[in-house]
């Protein structure tokens, strides 16, 4: 199966992760991929391998971009047609879009349907069942403004039943969409031997890993942290990119709290040995979709805690983790909880076990890249051979007609 897949390689964001480790385990599985996203004369990320292992080189087609932001990218007038003709040239059996937020978006349920190729959306904004805070109010207003046109594709691909029922009641039709969630590699993302615990030279490690952004709510962590008084054996460890939002909060935080401030680290193999040395994994969302720093650290055997937001309550309900209340400030909660983790470590251990026996059974990446691979079957079933003949044959004589016309030749 061929499979053109528009996605994101930067900025670093779940996207990008979501888009490396799906076009990778397709191909694992024998399947072709065609990569398009936005990219510009720009040197590759350091965070995405230009070649996956034992494997040729993923063909890639870049699309200008005027802007392009860690939550919305704007193409050039361009893009469109660059687009177009490139999926009409290479006849994919199927368009996969990991949805970047941009007007592209809105534009390929009409390119698709000209080429009568099946689309596949996977939509991935953060959601909160209510609209509590200016964030989720906002990302409401994001679902409000995609449903109509996810409508129009031929399946919407989601991590959780909440966010199937969201779009449902926002008028996208009941069978097109489909809950696959994200998923982990747990032979890569395992307990395992870390010198992390011991680099640091303390006896608990607790974790924050994924964007310092407002809608992360990082600060209340931190507020939490600062005010539990948590002691010299105790740290708190902050990985992810130092934006604007980092610098404002890190002279307030900083090592004599007893906060240490990794900044974004590319190598992936560095960010699992910190995991499996890390004891709590504290995810304070605003809003969130399905976080993957979440699933990595509960497949790693660590104990983790986040907020009833997006579909995380779901992933931790029945004991694999411990969930924040909605109506409450998280940074209360967190004060009075993050003393009790330190001091348990029965309850954290077995935290631990159940949030990797939670995603052995839920959300591993082979599991849900079948499901994946089994809706593109579904689709070009739906599709009908002749439909498609009918169409190639059809594009050979417009061609044709065109190429007449502007010759004048016959």
């Amino acid at each position: 199966m061929h499979v053109a897949w528009l996605g994101k390689k930067s900025p670093f964001c779940g996207n990008v992760t979501y888009s490396r480790e799906v076009t990778s385990a397709l191909q694992d599985l024998g399947h072709t991929v065609s990569f398009f996203h936005f990219a510009q004369d720009e040197p590759p990320p350091d965070h995405y391998p230009e070649e996956l292992e034992g494997q040729e080189l993923v063909q890639e087609i870049s699309i200008p971009y005027l802007l392009k932001y860690q939550i919305y990218t704007i193409p050039t007038l361009q893009s469109r047609k660059i687009l177009s003709q490139a999926l009409e040239e290479l006849q994919p059996d199927v368009v996969h879009a990991s949805l970047t937020l941009s007007p592209l978006d809105f534009a390929l349920p009409e390119i698709c349907g000209d080429l009568n190729i099946p689309l596949v959306a996977t939509f991935h904004p953060a959601f909160d069942r209510e609209q509590r805070n200016l964030s989720s109010r906002t990302q409401y207003l994001s679902y409000q403004l995609y449903a109509p046109c996810l409508a129009k594709y031929d399946r919407v691909i989601v991590f959780s039943k909440l966010q199937r029922r969201l779009l449902i009641r926002l008028g996208v039709p009941a069978s097109k969409v489909a809950v696959i969630p994200n998923g982990v590699d747990i032979d890569k993302y395992s307990p395992g031997e870390s010198n992390f615990k011991a680099e640091l030279g303390v006896d608990r490690v607790f974790l924050y890993q994924g964007r310092v952004s407002p809608e992360k709510n990082v600060e209340s962590l931190l507020k939490a942290w600062k005010h539990a008084r948590m002691g010299d054996r105790a740290k708190l460890v902050i990985v992810g990119n130092h934006g604007a939002l980092a610098n404002s909060l890190m002279p307030f935080y900083g090592v004599e709290h007893g906060i240490e401030w990794l900044g974004f680290i590319a190598d992936e193999q560095r960010r699992i040995e910190i995991l499996r040395g890390a004891d709590v994994f504290v995810l304070p969302s605003l809003v969130e979709g399905l976080s993957l720093s979440l699933l990595e650290a509960m497949a790693c055997g660590v104990a983790c805690v986040a907020t009833d937001v997006g579909a995380d309550g779901e992933v931790l309900e029945q004991e694999a983790g411990v969930v924040l209340l909605r109506n409450q400030p998280v940074a209360t909660q967190l004060k009075t909880l993050l003393p009790l983790l330190r001091d348990h470590t029965q309850w954290t251990e077995m935290l631990g076990h159940n949030a990797r026996r939670r995603v052995e059974e839920r959300y591993t990446l082979s599991s849900n890249i079948n499901k994946v691979v089994a809706l593109y079957g579904e689709l070009l079933r739906e599709r009908k051979p002749t439909q498609r003949v009918g169409h190639y044959f059809t594009t050979l004589r417009d061609r044709f007609n065109h190429t007449v016309l502007r010759t004048g030749r016959s």
